[in-house]
């Protein structure tokens, strides 16, 4: 397993790869999202969020999944559709992902183990988990389902305060 979060290969929606490394320096905040889901409604505040501090350097990088009551059933490119038309959303959405289970996305399986949840569980619990990462990568911060994106503004705060590597 790696040991940075920059070492990961991703997916991007159009198929193509890419690794994390592109977004070096930045503060990343990575969930994992589903467009029928009753927490749907966080796009608004994800892109909010996106919106406010990329200038900063917060890079918003959704992944959809489809683990959760298969919450997240269409095609990439109805996924990127419903996430512009309804929520205006312009951060990256990635390729569909598992993010527990035996075909979980590396990156997933290593922010589980880095940022543990409630009790020291490292299973993902359902969408919207939020793994905030700092500039440098060596702080990961994990957030549940139900807090909403605009509860992670200070933590975010802090983050881009901190030096670029």
């Amino acid at each position: 397993m790696s040991d940075s979060i920059y070492d990961f290969s991703v997916s991007k929606a159009d198929g193509t790869s890419s690794t994390l490394s592109e977004y070096q320096g930045k503060v990343l905040l990575v969930v994992n999202t589903a467009s029928k889901c009753g927490l749907t409604p966080q796009f608004s505040g994800l892109e909010a969020l996106n919106q406010k501090y990329a200038e900063r350097g917060l890079q918003v990088i959704g992944f959809p999944c489809n683990q959760f009551a298969q919450q997240e059933p269409g095609t990439m490119e109805e996924i990127s559709s419903f996430c512009q038309l309804n929520y205006g959303v312009t951060f990256p959405m990635l390729a569909k992902v598992d993010v527990n289970g035996t075909q979980a996305e590396p990156l997933f399986k290593f922010l589980r183990q880095q940022a543990k949840g409630l009790l020291g569980s490292t299973t993902i619990k359902w969408n919207f988990n939020k793994f905030l990462i700092s500039r440098d990568g060596s702080q990961i911060t994990r957030y549940a389902p139900a807090t909403k994106p605009e509860a992670l503004e200070a933590a975010i705060e802090a983050l881009l305060e901190q030096p670029q590597p």
